[in-house]
């Protein structure tokens, strides 16, 4: 199958308010594509959305949405549909981290991680489906090594990323006849506010990143490499060599990925984890 031509087509993201999803909105805003954005902070999205509009001539249009409420999902589309009366492309990018072990967090961290990455992926892509097999566009998941590999200190963050590919991967089995692509897309660690607003163990965010983030990935190149692998219709996207690195040695050397992992993870600031 030929690129995709991006040009005017319809593309709604989710998260698109900071970090992945921002850097995502103008890299498709370059390629000519309209957008309906989604976030829970409207005032930011409707500052995005215009200056989108008066830098690329596309047209925008921004939508509050928290995607761990269903109705809000159901809404989402809605408006993408009477502003554009099409969907082509699904961004599921809404996400939340978290950063502490399982026998200290408290159980609505979990609860919360799993709301909004898990069951706002499902809310969204249950009523983007229709729209997306009437034109053969294309369903992302942006999820993350952790969705491969479980991650300590992120058990929650861990779970709803293997959820969330499982069920990806099902939707595209049982549409492999209606011309429906699905990528998932994992970017390993980007700079990017998921870090400083991941829940500790009491639900609250952690507030600084325990990360360098200068020395990670930037989020506009993993947007780049997204709209690539959209163009392309590629299956899966796995960014970094640390991150292909992780996902080849969990599946060929398990023991000695878990014990790689734990070291890395150790040696954070303030990390929770200790031998």
């Amino acid at each position: 199958m030929s690129n995709m031509n991006l040009n005017q087509k319809v593309i709604v993201i989710t998260g698109a308010s900071s970090g992945i999803g921002m850097a995502l909105a103008t890299a498709f805003a370059a390629e000519g594509a309209h957008l309906v954005l989604a976030a829970r902070n409207h005032t930011k999205l409707l500052e995005i959305a215009t200056q989108l509009k008066n830098n690329y001539g596309i047209q925008v249009i921004a939508v509050a949405t928290d995607v761990s409420k269903e109705i809000q999902c159901k809404q989402l589309m809605d408006q993408a549909l009477a502003a554009f009366g099409k969907i082509d492309v699904l961004i599921n990018n809404a996400g939340i981290s978290m950063r502490a072990i399982f026998e200290e967090v408290d159980l609505k961290v979990l609860a919360e991680v799993m709301d909004i990455n898990f069951w706002g992926t499902v809310f969204c892509t249950k009523y983007a489906l229709p729209e997306l097999i009437a034109s053969k566009g294309v369903l992302v998941g942006v999820s993350s090594i952790a969705g491969y590999k479980g991650l300590p200190g992120r058990t929650g963050y861990s779970a709803s990323k293997f959820a969330m590919q499982g069920f990806l991967e099902s939707v595209r089995v049982e549409n492999l006849y209606n011309g429906l692509s699905v990528l998932i897309a994992c970017p390993g660690f980007t700079a990017s506010n998921i870090r400083s607003v991941a829940r500790s163990k009491d639900g609250l965010p952690q507030g600084e990143s325990p990360m360098d983030e200068k020395n990670i990935m930037q989020p506009e190149q993993v947007a780049l490499e997204i709209v690539q692998a959209v163009k392309q219709r590629k299956r899966s996207l796995i960014l970094t060599f640390q991150g292909k690195l992780t996902v080849w040695l969990a599946k060929h050397f398990p023991a000695l990925a878990d014990q790689l992992i734990f070291n890395h993870f150790a040696k954070e600031p303030d990390s929770p984890l200790k031998k």
